[in-house]
């Protein structure tokens, strides 16, 4: 296999041999034999040619069914400090940032620093500063501000590219959100599961809550209070099939991840929620571990409170999320659920 190496794999193969730290960031290796993936700079035995797979970053080789090496812990590349910079400079910007002024900041080029930001936050660096003004917008119309000033404190240079974007960030107009999402719509419908009752909710965006509990009544009054001013709609017979699917991602983990969803969140809680989505079923990590695969290391008390803030059980699966003991935390909706999912998945 070694032979028919194309040039650019026999350079990635030559700095697994040298174990180059420049070449970390760059891609990381897995090996078949032991289903892990390193930096290429890993102190452990260098394999086999033929045993060794390249990718990109570590979230394809965690899609690959690859896990992380626990002696070069390959989820964060050694660039953190760079990604926060970079995330302070897109949030404290008046406009926001190019990409190519980004990555000269950062001393990479343009594509590298693309997929460095990418890998460590889950997010591009477009759409990470489309989350910041989502969450700019939701605060300032909050406030009980104007739309015009929640228009230039958001950062956006005119009313055109406001009203272009503001809909799909807020699921609704400026206008009706301003109003506190009077006339919105959401259907939902309860359903029920081994684990017990579940309520789908879904959102002209698609589903924007997933809760277990032991009380179906108790589901739909949660979800009143958490859209107070929303119009609540019974589910129709199209709907029930959308719930069907949601229930059967419980009961048998990997499926229904395709469903359309409508997360709402901070711009830090989409990127842990973004993470969540890429550990595969049968797979846990630590809250410190998953500090790290965001690019935030010390963040790890946030980061437990962006998976307590998970509205969507299972679809976003904060269950794969332990303390690093090996002991599971609270859950949202149980400790007994958590472990029962993690059981089904063969954790």
């Amino acid at each position: 296999m070694h032979a028919m190496m194309t040039t650019d794999t026999d350079a990635r193969w030559d700095a697994v041999v040298h174990r180059r730290r420049d070449a970390d960031g760059r891609f990381v290796y897995a090996v078949t034999t032991t289903g892990v993936y390193c930096r290429p700079s890993c102190a452990a035995r260098t394999p086999r040619p033929e045993n060794v797979r390249f990718f990109a970053g570590g979230g394809d080789a965690v899609k690959a069914g690859f896990r992380a090496c626990r002696r070069c812990k390959p989820e964060g590349d050694g660039r953190a400090g760079m990604i926060a910079a970079a995330c302070r400079a897109i949030e404290t910007a008046g406009e926001e940032p190019q990409l190519d002024d980004l990555a000269r900041t950062a001393g990479l080029s343009p594509f590298h620093f693309h997929r460095v930001f990418k890998a460590a936050t889950g997010l591009t660096p477009k759409a990470y500063a489309k989350a910041h003004r989502r969450r700019r917008v939701r605060e300032e119309l909050g406030k009980g501000g104007t739309v015009t000033a929640a228009l230039y404190d958001a950062g956006f240079g005119s009313n055109g590219r406001f009203y272009a974007e503001t809909d799909a960030m807020l699921g609704m107009t400026p206008k009706r959100f301003k109003a506190g999402g009077a006339d919105t719509e959401i259907r939902f419908a309860v359903g029920e599961t081994t684990l017990g009752p579940i309520l789908v909710a879904e959102s002209d965006r698609g589903i924007v809550a997933v809760t277990l509990g032991d009380d179906p009544d108790g589901l739909v009054r949660e979800l009143q209070d958490r859209f107070p001013r929303a119009r609540l709609i019974g589910g129709d017979t199209a709907f029930e099939a959308r719930v069907a699917r949601v229930v059967g991602a419980v009961e048998k983990p990997g499926t229904g991840m395709d469903l359309p969803l409508d997360i709402r969140g901070t711009v830090f809680q989409q990127r842990v929620w973004a993470a969540l989505r890429r550990i595969p079923p049968g797979e846990t990590v630590t809250y410190a571990e998953l500090a790290e695969r965001i690019g935030d290391p010390k963040a790890v008390r946030a980061v437990a409170g962006a998976c307590a803030a998970n509205s969507l059980a299972v679809l976003i699966p904060c269950h794969r999320v332990i303390r690093t003991d090996g002991s599971l935390s609270g859950y949202r909706w149980g400790v007994d659920r958590k472990r029962d999912l993690l059981a089904r998945e063969g954790a």
